[in-house]
Order: C-alpha cells, then sequence, then structure tokens
C-alpha cells in the first residue's frame, strides 16, 4: 500500500532534526544531510501528488480506525500545496547553504539552524496531510516552535522584538484555535475532519456559526487577514533573508489551507461569504496602500504579502468551483514567487549591505544578474502576462464576473486596482534599487554564485507554472469540485461513512455476554448486559431526521450503512438473557467471598 508514504513528509525531517542536533559542530555535514533528507521528502510529494489523482489517500496512524485514530489525507488540495512547499523549502535551503552563515552574522548559534529548519517543514507538512483538527493544532504548534528559533537567530534586540510579537499573535491564535476545538469536541464528541462532515449538521445552528467564526479568527491571523494583519511587517523583515523568506512563502498560506479545509468541508452553505468577500476587499486595498508607502524593500514585500492574502480569500469568499480553483492556482504561484522576491532582496541585501530604498542604487551596473531575477517575479506579481500572476488573476475575475452579483463586482474592482498598485510598488523599488544614482559607492562585495543559482532555480520553478499552466489548471479544477463534493473525502476516510480501516475495537463491543454452559471464573465479576442499540445509532448524538447527514448530492458509498435507519426494532421475545444459574439474580463473585 502507498499509504504509508503519507507519514513521510512529516516522520523524516523529525528524524533528520534529531540526528542533525547530535552533530553541531559539522555544519558542512548538517547542511547536506539537511538537503537529501528534504530532497527525498519531495520525491515523495510528487508520488502523492499523482496519485491522488486518482482519489484521496488515507493513512490511519498506528492502525487505530477513524474517528478514533489520527488520519492522515492525501488529496488533491494536500498534495500540491505539500509539493509547492516542500520545493520552496528545499530551494530556500540550498540558498542557506551557499550563503555560508544562515542569519548572515558571526556568532549566531548556526547549528540549531538546520534542525529548526527540519521541524519547520515537518509542521507545515503535519498541517497539509492531517485529517484531524487536533493534529492540525499540533502541526500549528511545531510551526510555531519552529519559527519562533529562526526569527530570533541572532539574538539582536530587534530580532527578539518582532520574534515576541510574533509569538504573541500566534500564541493568541492557538489559544482560539484550542476554544473552538474544545467546543467542537463538546457539542460532536470528535475532531476527526471527515466525522466532523457528517455529524455537524445536527449541531444547533447557533451553535455551528459560533464554531464557523472561532475557526475564521484562528485561521484568519495565522493567514494575516486584515484587520488581523498588523503583527506580519513588523515580524518577517528582521530576520535573516532565508528565514523571511521561507516564512513569507509558506506560513500565511497554511492559515489559508486550514480556512479552506474547514469552511468547504465542515461549514458549506456560505453563511459567512459576503464577510469574507469584505475582509477580501480590505486586505487587498489596505496592503498595498501600505506596500506604497514603505521605503525600505524588506518591508514593500510583507506589505503586498498581505494584500495578496486578499486574492485568496477572494476565491473563498465566492463559494463556487471556479472560485476555489483560482485560490488554489494562485495560492501555488504565490508561493513561489514571493519566495522567490525575498531570496532577490537577500542577494540586494548582500550587494549593496542594505535593504532601504533611499540608500539603494546603482546595482544595475553592480550585479545586473540580480537585476534580471528581481524584474521577472516583480512582473507576475503585479499581473502582466502571460505570466502565472495573470492567469491566477484572470481566474478569479472570471469566476466572480460568472455570479455578477454586486459583492463580486466590488471584488473585481478591488482586485484590478491592487493589481495596478501592485505592479507601480514593485517598479518603483526597480527603479530605486537598480537605476537611480547610489548615494554612496556600493561596497566591494562579491555573492556566492550558489545563491543566484538557488534563487534562478525559483524564478524557474515560476516560469514552468505558467508553460504549465493548463495542466495545473486542469488538477485545481479537480480539487476544487473534491472540495465542494465533500464526498470523496469522507468516504475516503470513513468507507462506511462510519469508521475507518484500521483494527481498534468498539469501545461498546468490549462487553461479554457469557453463554448458558458458562461459568465465570473464580476473581471475575459477572454481569448481565441490557440491550441496547446498534453501535452505529449509539454513536448519532440525537435523532435528527437522516437527510441533515448527508450531503447535498452526495450518493452514500456502497455497503454504507444507511442513514435513513428506522428506529430500533424491540429485542425478540425471547426470555431474558441467559445467565448463569447462581439463583434469580446473578451477583458478582468476588475470590475468597461468599455470596
Amino acid at each position: 500500500m502507498i499509504s504509508w508514504l503519507l507519514a513521510v513528509p512529516i516522520v523524516l525531517p523529525l528524524l533528520a532534526a534529531g540526528v542533525l542536533l547530535a552533530i553541531p559542530r559539522r555544519r558542512r555535514v548538517q547542511a547536506w544531510t539537511a538537503v537529501g533528507m528534504l530532497s527525498i521528502v519531495l520525491v515523495v510529494a510528487v508520488i502523492l501528488l499523482f496519485v491522488s489523482a486518482r482519489g484521496p489517500i488515507t493513512l490511519d496512524v498506528g492502525n487505530w480506525a477513524a474517528p478514533v485514530g489520527i488520519s492522515l489525507v492525501a488529496d488533491r488540495l494536500s498534495t500540491i500545496m505539500l509539493t509547492t512547499s516542500v520545493t520552496v523549502t528545499l530551494i530556500v535551503l540550498v540558498y542557506s547553504v551557499f550563503q555560508g552563515v544562515a542569519d548572515g552574522e558571526r556568532g549566531a548559534p548556526t547549528s540549531v539552524y538546520y534542525p529548526a529548519f527540519m521541524i519547520l517543514s515537518a509542521g507545515v507538512s503535519d498541517a497539509f496531510l492531517t485529517g484531524d483538527l487536533f493534529n492540525m493544532y499540533v502541526g500549528f504548534e511545531i510551526l510555531l516552535a519552529a519559527s519562533f528559533v529562526l526569527l530570533t537567530m541572532g539574538g539582536t534586540a530587534e530580532r527578539m522584538r518582532s520574534g515576541s510579537v510574533y509569538v504573541i499573535v500566534s500564541m493568541v491564535s492557538s489559544l482560539i484555535f484550542l476554544t473552538a476545538l474544545g467546543l467542537t469536541y463538546a457539542a460532536v464528541g470528535s475532531v476527526n475532519l471527515a466525522d466532523l462532515a457528517v455529524k455537524l449538521p445536527q449541531v444547533d445552528p447557533g451553535m455551528r456559526m459560533v464554531l464557523q467564526i472561532l475557526f475564521l479568527v484562528a485561521f484568519g491571523l495565522k493567514a494575516a487577514i486584515f484587520p488581523l494583519a498588523a503583527w506580519l511587517p513588523d515580524s518577517y523583515p528582521t530576520a535573516s533573508g532565508p528565514v523571511t523568506a521561507v516564512f513569507a512563502g509558506l506560513l500565511t498560506k497554511v492559515g489559508v489551507y486550514a480556512i479552506i479545509r474547514t469552511q468547504v468541508l465542515l461549514f458549506p452553505g456560505g453563511r459567512l461569504d459576503d464577510i469574507l468577500a469584505g475582509f477580501a476587499v480590505a486586505t487587498m486595498l489596505i496592503g498595498i496602500l501600505g506596500a506604497i508607502a514603505q521605503e525600505n524593500i524588506k518591508r514593500l514585500l510583507s506589505f503586498t504579502l498581505v494584500s495578496h492574502i486578499g486574492y485568496l480569500i477572494w476565491g473563498i469568499a465566492i463559494s463556487t468551483e471556479a472560485g476555489l480553483s483560482s485560490t488554489i492556482f494562485y495560492a501555488v504561484h504565490h508561493i513561489v514567487v514571493q519566495t522567490a522576491l525575498f531570496l532577490v532582496v537577500g542577494l540586494i541585501g548582500w550587494v549593496a549591505g542594505t535593504t532601504s530604498l533611499v540608500r539603494l542604487g546603482s546595482i544595475m551596473r553592480a550585479a545586473p544578474m540580480v537585476a534580471v531575477l528581481y524584474f521577472l517575479p516583480a512582473l507576475s506579481l503585479g499581473g502582466i502576462p502571460p505570466l502565472s500572476g495573470f492567469l491566477g488573476k484572470v481566474g478569479l475575475l472570471e469566476a466572480s464576473a460568472a455570479r455578477g452579483t454586486p459583492i463580486d463586482w466590488a471584488l473585481i474592482a478591488a482586485g484590478l486596482v491592487t493589481s495596478l498598485l501592485t505592479l507601480y510598488a514593485v517598479i518603483r523599488a526597480w527603479n530605486m534599487a537598480f537605476w537611480q544614482e547610489a548615494p554612496a559607492e556600493l561596497p566591494s562585495t562579491t555573492y556566492p554564485s550558489g545563491m543566484v543559482i538557488s534563487a534562478s532555480g525559483l524564478i524557474a520553478v515560476m516560469l514552468g507554472i505558467t508553460f504549465a499552466a493548463a495542466p495545473l489548471r486542469s488538477f485545481t479544477d479537480g480539487a476544487a469540485a473534491e472540495l465542494e463534493a465533500r464526498t470523496p473525502y469522507i468516504s475516503a476516510v470513513l468507507p462506511d461513512w462510519d469508521r475507518g480501516t484500521g483494527i481498534s475495537p468498539e469501545v461498546d463491543e468490549e462487553t461479554v455476554v457469557p453463554h448458558e454452559d458458562s461459568t465465570p471464573d473464580t476473581g471475575t465479576f459477572t454481569q448481565t448486559p441490557e440491550p441496547k442499540e446498534s453501535p452505529r445509532l449509539l454513536r448519532s448524538p440525537s435523532p435528527t431526521p437522516a437527510a441533515t447527514l448527508v450531503p447535498t448530492g452526495a450518493p452514500v458509498p456502497s455497503g454504507a450503512p444507511s442513514f435513513h435507519t428506522p428506529a430500533p426494532a424491540a429485542v425478540p421475545a425471547q426470555g431474558p438473557t441467559p445467565v448463569p444459574a447462581q439463583g434469580p439474580t446473578p451477583v458478582p463473585t468476588v475470590s475468597g467471598g461468599e455470596q
């Protein structure tokens, strides 16, 4: 079974982190071991990407059947996000190796850089692959621990301040997430995503709305949706180039992924769609206005990162297959392009010794290759055809135009204005950094060619997305169809819409009913069990009509127990359950005692 591969992107980086911590003084061995481990993870991710095109793949961890145990699920959405994230992480890691010192400062505790990078990768993979809300929470906490180490590496006052802000915001988000988890378990008795998709329709609508809002706020903080995004522009720019790049590319997209997964699978119907659309408009416009006002290129790109999260929320808000497909396509594009831009900014800082646009200039003469590497992803971010940014935005425009509601036209207007202002912001930075005369002579610093090669590799991936846009869009269309149907995901985790494929016993099947001729052993208790309902009916918290349990239009898998099961029939008249002949009433027999 290929399902065991689902554990590799999580387990292998964690094992690698332990090995790397054991060899802290052998930096070169650390570096290339980390690169080798992530290369293996990338191969596994690509395999899962192709296999998931035939349908979701599941793994019951420890062979404990869902919903009791933890499930890992690889569907089209999770595998395309996994493959993109591992690709970006690997390239940034290679960039770090060639940069020499991970944070660009002497004396930094670089022996923990590569282990922290491995743990970060494991946390991201866990968040994408888990089929369990609590395990998703664990994945976020793994991310928090590793990202705090990376963000504050070097121990400067500025990094400690921004790192503290990041940790406080992340802890608030985690607390809200944990509160939502507790309320969900209290209301439903499960945290398995597929099980929740079946059972949440039975919960009171008001309670469902509370849960939906709590999850949206928790993940909105992580995704940096306005007005929950003020922390990001102050936190990311202070870190080293590779760390800022991987944070910008991945961490906010984990939050967006969680929003897609919960809003579509657990809370279909779009009750908050108009509110989400309003947040998307505000995020796009306020983010890009903040970018225009910046005089540091790192902060400028941080604000564009916030702004373009609005495009991703746009596709979720319109609740159509075309909108979801465009969001997934744009997420892949944005992960690659935003990471590439921050890597190039790292090169700019290496060449000029600063990232302040006021102090930059003349880089075209000093490093023309860096100018080209900046120009291509900048145009893609601005939406210039035929690059991938243009294709993703056109998909969102078409999806909204097809609906044609007033909120859709507001989204279209905001998207067009944001795209034009993004192009203005990145071209202004291009002119100031590369073409204007530098106010002071640039330091005669050379940069490692490996850094240029790594950044070029990521830009090549960006161009590959452009050339392979048709098959990629076909894949994202399939991912959106799976998300909207919901049935493929639920049936993969719960084949009979009740339990997974593991071997864990049902708790209510553990009671043993003695036979007529059986005699209880000394030292044991015997008890006549009361007649009980079937395990399936005991799992239902209320006798809500069956029609609310099955997603609209979703066929029940062959062999699955019907949700239209009538009330339990009376127990056949066969007299009382046989018990050992010890008098009219069975009494517990205790070793060494008398009845």
